[in-house]
């Protein structure tokens, strides 16, 4: 399994960059069944109470919430296609170990998509949600530490290289290739 530098990673920067602002794309759509388990999907449902159906987020709970429960806004993970993309050292098939579940080619900045700014995909609505997502032990097992420390960058937190948690506020279908647009 091959690991970036931090050179090669930071050489990936203007790609990241030209991300489209307002019309992106779902380029993977990934469910997570159980721990380390992953699905791929080519068509899933969105729904208001369980997020990605089939998807593992409301029966693991979220150390987050001071009863174990599972955190309303961090229904859905994020990640962009691009970086995805990058730390997988261009291997499509190793996206789904980074563990989000929707991987899309979209600006996921701040700037761009600040807490409460709402994505139609599909028939679905989504709202990205305040908390941050960071890299984690299993992200430095899976693509190298410098590219934790480089999704944890100063950079890397302006463009939430790491990715953004979101939650549903349309249960609807969602497929690969569909457009995610702003609204």
């Amino acid at each position: 399994m091959k690991h970036l530098t931090t050179e090669e990673l930071e050489a990936g920067l203007d790609e990241i960059r030209q991300s489209p602002k307002d019309n992106g794309v779902l380029r993977l759509l990934v469910r997570r069944p159980a721990e380390n388990e992953r699905e791929v999907l080519e068509t899933g449902e969105l729904d208001l109470i369980e997020g990605l159906k089939g998807d593992n987020w409301q029966t693991r709970g979220s150390s987050s919430m001071s009863d174990g429960s599972s955190n309303p806004d961090k229904q859905l993970n994020i990640m962009n296609a691009r970086i995805a993309a990058l730390v997988a050292a261009g291997d499509e098939n190793r996206w789904q170990l980074a563990g989000d579940q929707l991987f899309i080619d979209l600006d996921l900045s701040d700037e761009n998509l600040p807490a409460g700014t709402r994505l139609r995909i599909g028939t679905a609505i989504i709202e990205i949600t305040p908390p941050p997502h960071n890299g984690c032990k299993k992200f430095v097992a899976r693509f190298g530490l410098e590219a934790m420390k480089f999704v944890n960058s100063t950079v890397g937190k302006e463009l939430h290289l790491r990715g953004v948690c979101a939650r549903v506020v349309q249960s609807g279908t969602i497929r690969q290739g569909d457009a995610v647009r702003k609204i």
